[in-house]
């Protein structure tokens, strides 16, 4: 019997030039959607996990990593730091309307709190502050 072209593996040059890719550089990622995978399959969310569920998961994640890490950057230089600690994340993530709105019921360890005055504790000022000093009449 001859073999027949175009079945079976393929060799020479071809089968050398192509490696093993994981599914993280296959969609342009560096979250790991492999360990996603395992995660889900570990943890019994469901019977079967698809192809598309880690992948999609890996690229939500990494999106919302880059997001409060760029956020937590700029926070940083403001304050002319070059080092991202806890306080800054918790300045990026409470001062971004959607993200605090995300993490509303998160606490960050070491972050603190955002700074806030309320005004009613504010010295008044002008002509208003002598009639606003509790002097007010009680006659009618």
């Amino acid at each position: 019997m001859s073999s027949i072209a175009g079945k079976g593996k393929a060799r020479g040059k071809a089968a050398a030039s192509s490696k093993a890719q994981s599914r993280s550089s296959k969609a342009g990622l560096q979250f790991p959607v492999g360990r996603l995978s395992r995660f889900l399959k570990s943890a019994k969310y469901a019977e079967r996990v698809g192809a598309g569920a880690p992948v999609y998961m890996a690229a939500v994640l990494e999106y919302l990593a880059a997001e409060v890490l760029e956020l937590a950057g700029n926070a940083a230089k403001d304050n002319h730091k070059t080092r991202i600690v806890p306080r800054y994340i918790l300045l990026a993530i409470r001062n971004d309307e959607e993200l605090n709105r995300l993490m509303g019921n998160c606490t960050i360890a070491d972050g603190g709190v955002l700074p806030n005055i309320n005004p009613l504790l504010l010295p008044s000022k002008g002509k208003g502050a002598k009639e606003n000093t509790g002097e007010a009449s009680q006659d009618v």
